[in-house]
């Protein structure tokens, strides 16, 4: 799919990985349309992007739709927006759980069945939904976010296949830890020694590919932890005696008491 001249939706503007998503499609040529909950945090993107944005809440379903309807012109949809969603499920509300599920499954699979149709009809687009390495392996006090995760990433190849042929492409993009912006780099946690991390550039770089060469799935992290995930994607009980012998216990701790308040 050519980016050059279409109009991308792009969720999740205003982290640090959309901002980066934001840069890398704007040297692209595309034309964006950028969506999160704030309108003064969008403002200064409309600025240095030159962008149409349209503020919405997507715990919102209603937000949803209306994003839908506001961008039916839409050719590109990066599904970016996301929340962390770390910690116990026995120390989640009702509310909280609902409000993940949302955000991180529901929301992104609804507007790729709203924008969808017209690019079908026109013959040409692309969806692509930004995952998680956490779609491909399990972790403790991760469940919740594993849950979005996985069937973010299967909903994603499923409607690939059921999209085949129409000239529109569907991608997941995975990445690992991600430094210096994100949900992961907000946390200010050290990771063990050894563990590598990936850039807001490197993930930006991972979706424009997926995009342009309509890539089933780009896996962005370091050799090893896309080697880990593998295994542990087949041998979820080898993988997690290991994990159990390991030293991450204190900084899965640290990384749920630094989320706890983003739920």
């Amino acid at each position: 799919m050519r980016i050059a001249g279409s109009t991308v939706l792009l969720t999740g503007a205003t982290g640090g990985v959309g901002h980066a998503l934001a840069r890398e499609l704007k040297e692209k040529g595309a034309k964006l349309v950028l969506t999160g909950r704030r309108a003064d945090a969008l403002e200064p993107l409309a600025a240095e992007f030159d962008a149409r944005t349209v503020t919405a809440d997507l715990s919102d379903l209603d937000h949803v739709t209306r994003l839908a309807e506001e961008c039916a012109d839409t050719d590109i949809l990066i599904a970016n927006a996301g929340l962390p969603n770390s910690g116990d499920l026995l120390d989640y509300t009702p509310e909280q759980l609902d409000r993940a599920l949302t955000v991180n499954l529901h929301a992104p699979v609804l507007l790729a069945r709203l924008l969808a149709p017209r690019m079908v009809e026109a013959g040409r687009g692309h969806i692509a939904f930004v995952g998680s390495i956490s779609g491909k392996a399990t972790t403790r006090s991760a469940s919740l976010y594993n849950a979005t995760k996985f069937g973010l990433r299967g909903f994603a190849l499923g409607f690939r296949q059921d999209l085949h042929g129409t000239g529109v492409g569907v991608s997941v993009v995975q990445p690992g830890f991600i430094r210096d912006a994100g949900m992961f780099a907000a946390t200010g946690v050290t990771l063990p020694g050894g563990m590598r991390t990936v850039s807001p550039g490197q993930v930006a770089s991972g979706v424009t590919r997926a995009v342009e060469r309509d890539a089933a799935e780009i896996n962005v992290a370091p050799v090893e932890l896309r080697m880990l995930s593998a295994i542990a994607g087949q041998f979820p009980g080898f993988a997690e005696k290991v994990t159990r012998r390991t030293s991450a216990d204190r900084t899965i701790g640290q990384i749920v008491k630094a989320q706890r308040e983003k739920r």
